[in-house]
């Protein structure tokens, strides 16, 4: 994951097909891009302009893609003057966009993915969901975390994935047969009553320790979040992936200003979130557990 990735790079000119709204100033949109369909990995990220007004773009992870299409969608919520104006934007409009950018989750042979996303770090976690779809290979468990609604309507599981039946979960993935289980602090209705760490312990706990041995964690969210995530794969001694959030200006490795320092078989090193990320290993950038 040290590689930098800058070959699928390309600048489109894509157009606005659909754009809901939900509660929380989360909007859900879908873009028409043949080219970042097809190239898209999951973990990537786009870096696209929000409106004729400001020059400056806003990197946004890829939520999911449709190849036969040719289009994708992204899951962003308003922070600021940029989110504001990209939310006033219709269907119809053309959008510059650049990516897909930077190095995404890596599929491995472990069996069992256990995938975890917080807030605005959903996007590639359901990414990586869409990408073990239908794999009979592999049987991921998707835990998603919000302090604010959910982008979508949750709903009752019919599947047989870890307690399916008692936790609710998102339609997306639903569909994909691929078992889910919310997590939130805020008391909502079939949702785990704690943090996402704690659903997963529990989740980590249900396993045989021949299970145990083939679960890898895939994780994406705001920076203390992965950090306790990291720290739970440290303590059950399984390999984790953390794709991380920062700001940036460039996105393409030209400005550094998304370095985070990270741990290498050379010692430390400062690395770009952009383009040798966002995707680390979790335990090369949060190792400091005391």
């Amino acid at each position: 994951m040290a590689k930098t990735n800058r070959d699928t790079i390309s600048v489109n000119d894509c157009q606005i097909l659909a754009h809901y709204k939900f509660e929380a100033d989360q909007y859900i949109l879908t873009l028409e891009s043949q080219e970042i369909s097809q190239a898209t990995r999951p973990g990537q990220f786009v870096h696209l302009s929000v409106s004729g007004m400001l020059a400056m773009r806003r990197p946004i992870s890829v939520m999911s893609v449709d190849k036969d299409n040719g289009t994708f969608d992204l899951l962003y919520k308003i922070v600021g003057e940029g989110t504001r104006q990209l939310a006033e934007r219709k269907i119809g409009d053309i959008v510059s966009v650049i990516g897909p950018i930077g190095n995404g989750f890596e599929v491995t042979e472990n069996k069992i993915p256990l995938l975890i996303g917080g807030g605005v770090g959903m996007p590639p976690i359901i990414a990586m969901a869409q990408e073990l779809k239908g794999n009979s290979l592999y049987k991921p468990y998707v835990i998603l975390g919000s302090e604010v609604p959910f982008p979508f309507d949750a709903s009752e599981s019919k599947l047989n994935g870890y307690q399916s039946s008692k936790f609710h979960t998102m339609p997306l993935l639903e569909e994909w047969g691929i078992p889910c289980g919310l997590a939130s602090l805020q008391n909502y209705d079939g949702v785990y009553q704690g943090y996402v760490t704690g659903l997963a312990k529990d989740f980590l706990d249900n396993l045989s320790s021949d299970d145990l041995s083939n679960v890898e964690i895939y994780t994406c969210g705001p920076h203390p979040m992965l950090e306790a995530v990291s720290k739970l794969a440290s303590e059950y001694s399984i390999p984790c992936q953390a794709s991380l959030e920062e700001f940036m200006a460039c996105a393409v490795g030209g400005c550094a200003g998304c370095v985070v320092e990270v741990q290498t078989e050379n010692g430390p090193a400062m690395k770009r979130v952009c383009v040798d990320g966002p995707v680390f290993e979790a335990q090369s950038v949060f190792n400091d557990f005391g």
